[in-house]
């Protein structure tokens, strides 16, 4: 079960990275959150104590209906659909990202594994959400992209930290939540702004602003 869930999130990566439809790749970062979500009981199963429990079903609500929530929402205001003329193309960004993949697997290999994982994909998984969400904050112009990108290098710690959740404190695991919650409500309403005042939310736009 969880090898699969492992494969699932990093097949939501590699469509993040081919995909130009904003609508489509807030869709499956929502659908990676609740993965895991599902991940973080399936890797303490079959005891998984409350407080996993508790952290699971926040993090399911929170990256699968609240942030998509926020980010739809922002979408239909700004009145962008695609991602048009990315600093790299949808084609290059996959064949990097295949390559972020075999660079992520060679790192699980050579850096000690925390026992009880109980998945050889885990560490692989995790690190190449952490690539895969820098190289979309890199390779993207769209500023809802580049959030999207964000939640998925947020989720590459969040899957890592999933492996350990019987050993994590839930203080801390709830707090990296909050704040990615206010970082992204915070943004969203950035987004909203800028669009309205400027008719636009390309980042490299926004650099030839002046005072």
């Amino acid at each position: 079960m969880n090898d699969l869930l492992l494969i699932l999130v990093i097949l939501t990566n590699l469509r993040l990275l081919a995909s130009s439809r904003l609508g489509s790749c807030i869709t499956w970062a929502a659908w990676q959150g609740i993965v895991l979500g599902v991940l973080t009981i399936s890797a303490a199963w079959p005891h998984p104590p409350l407080q996993t429990w508790v952290l699971a079903v926040m993090a399911a609500s929170l990256k699968g209906l609240v942030f998509p929530w926020l980010l739809f929402r922002t979408l239909r205001r700004v009145q962008v659909r695609r991602e048009i003329e990315p600093y790299l193309g949808f084609n290059l960004s996959l064949g990097i990202g295949l390559l972020l993949l075999c660079v992520a697997f060679g790192l699980a290999r050579r850096l000690p594994v925390p026992e009880g994982l109980g998945s050889a994909f885990w560490m692989p998984a995790a690190f190449f959400s952490l690539l895969a969400g820098l190289l979309l904050i890199v390779a993207r112009k769209t500023a809802i992209m580049q959030v999207i990108g964000y939640l998925v290098l947020e989720n590459g710690i969040f899957a890592y930290g999933a492996g350990a959740a019987r050993h994590a404190p839930l203080v801390l695991e709830l707090g990296i939540l909050l704040d990615l919650f206010v970082a992204v409500f915070v943004m969203g309403i950035a987004l909203f702004h800028i669009a309205r005042d400027f008719d636009h939310i390309s980042v490299d736009r926004l650099v030839s602003l002046k005072e």
